[in-house]
């Protein structure tokens, strides 16, 4: 095992997988969102363009993307994309909300041998999930697993990030994945995009760290982390997995308009390696991008180099070190060891670094970070900012045909112009804990 983490510290020709984040359209506002999503961004990738990008993975011999968002399953094309990747060799898991896994798609998902689904539940009950991700999420994500064990559909993923407010909630976590015939998926909180404003209400507390770890220890064959929580091998016995940080390495974004970042968890300027759209293409991206080769050597110990702990820690999370001000050489901020507390006390509030983007409906102010303390990744050119050309642009989902299933047209309720669209009508009608959700996304207002 050391020696293929080593081969893999040194970086691979091509990602053995990599997340694809489709779209920034979004009919929830989670509070934890890793890359504020909300709006659409008018620049994303065209279908043409996603499957050039799928040829690419082709010939690169890539496994499988991870397709996120946003909610991916609201582009008109998803289907599409997702019928060419796995016709080309590539195949997919998508994460979703659930909001479009209906009965019908449930039984199309079941039937294929390489596409995996990942419903989304950050709470055994409605109301954790709700509070973190809007109300009526929770039916909807519960919906969305029965309709999927009914069609047969077994071994797809229930994901949960971990919060201090669902640590509690692990062994009702696996009791619901198991009632479904779905597997647990536990990730690691970030200080990510909207998660940068949430994290010091939202992060596990120093005792929960070791309840997670330890039920981590006993759970860990029946439960994936994504190799998320590496920096709790810390306490001892190292967890299942490769036990390092894969960006630029193994692992890679592709976000909506094309920019590749060398973790999802890292959006921001400092992290960006470049574009799809640039000559080359995102092969010469992964191959020859400054940002990824300086990543890909022998990194120091730096802060950690006297810690007996970090050869099973390997230093943490790069994301949540830099999105809480902390150095990339110095200790993870959820260090088990409290030196990650011991380095946030020195950390001047207005010197920690903002993520680079924010797509929500109705954007919060933030406050005007300081100076980066990272100086590889490159800047993207300057170009005039996409401006709505109508109020209505600002719903995520308006002038966007349906997807799957579609919606059949009768005389007299057509809408004026496509913006009138309820972007969710056409689906089965809601419970009743669903429609005030359902009807936030429509009218683009950030729910609580």
């Amino acid at each position: 095992m050391t020696a293929l983490v080593d081969h893999f510290k040194a970086g691979l020709d091509a990602p053995i997988c990599l997340t694809w984040e489709l779209t920034y359209a979004c009919n929830l506002a989670c509070v934890h969102c890793l890359s504020s999503s909300g709006r659409r961004d008018p620049r994303e990738l065209t279908t043409d363009e996603c499957k050039a990008v799928i040829d690419e993975l082709e010939r690169m011999q890539v496994f499988y993307v991870n397709i996120g968002g946003g909610e991916p399953t609201v582009r008109s094309d998803f289907w599409e994309i997702v019928d060419y990747a796995t016709a080309h060799h590539v195949g997919v898991k998508f994460s979703t909300n659930g909001v479009r896994i209906t009965p019908r798609i449930a039984e199309r998902l079941a039937k294929s041998d390489y596409v995996d689904v990942q419903i989304s539940l950050d709470g055994a009950t409605a109301e954790v999930n709700d509070a973190v991700r809007g109300p009526g999420s929770y039916a909807t994500a519960i919906r969305a697993m029965e309709n999927l064990a009914n069609a047969g559909f077994r071994g797809f993923k229930l994901s949960v990030v971990a919060t201090r407010h669902n640590i509690p909630q692990l062994d009702e976590f696996k009791a619901i994945a198991d009632r479904y015939g779905a597997q647990l998926r536990i990730t690691r909180l970030r200080p990510s995009g909207r998660g940068a404003d949430t994290w010091d209400e939202l992060h596990p507390l120093p005792e929960q760290q070791r309840r997670l770890y330890e039920w981590l220890l006993v759970h860990g064959d029946n439960v994936l982390t994504g190799d998320s929580f590496f920096h709790l091998s810390a306490y001892g016995k190292a967890l299942p997995g490769l036990n390092l940080c894969g960006a630029g390495r193994v692992v890679c974004l592709i976000d909506p308009i094309g920019d590749v970042y060398a973790c999802p968890f890292a959006i921001h300027e400092a992290f960006l390696a470049g574009n799809v759209r640039d000559e080359g293409g995102f092969a010469k991206v992964w191959r020859e991008s400054p940002l990824f080769r300086e990543l890909r050597r022998p990194q120091a110990a730096g802060a950690c180099a006297s810690c007996g702990h970090y050869d099973a820690c390997q230093g943490g999370c790069m994301a949540a070190k830099f999105f809480t001000g902390l150095p990339l050489d110095g200790p993870d901020p959820e260090c088990v060891r409290g030196e990650g507390q011991a380095a946030l006390a020195t950390v001047a509030a207005d010197s920690v670094p903002k993520p680079s983007q924010d797509h929500s409906r109705t954007a919060k102010p933030r406050r005007r970070g300081g100076p980066v303390p990272v100086t590889i990744g490159m800047r993207r050119p300057a170009t005039p900012a996409a401006m709505p050309s109508k109020p209505c642009d600002e719903n995520p989902l308006s002038g966007m045909p349906l997807p799957e299933p579609a919606r059949t047209a009768t005389p007299g309720n057509a809408p004026a112009k496509p913006c009138d669209e309820n972007p969710l009508s056409g689906m089965p009608a809601p419970r009743a804990a669903e429609e005030a959700a359902m009807a936030g996304a429509a009218s683009g207002v950030e729910r609580p």
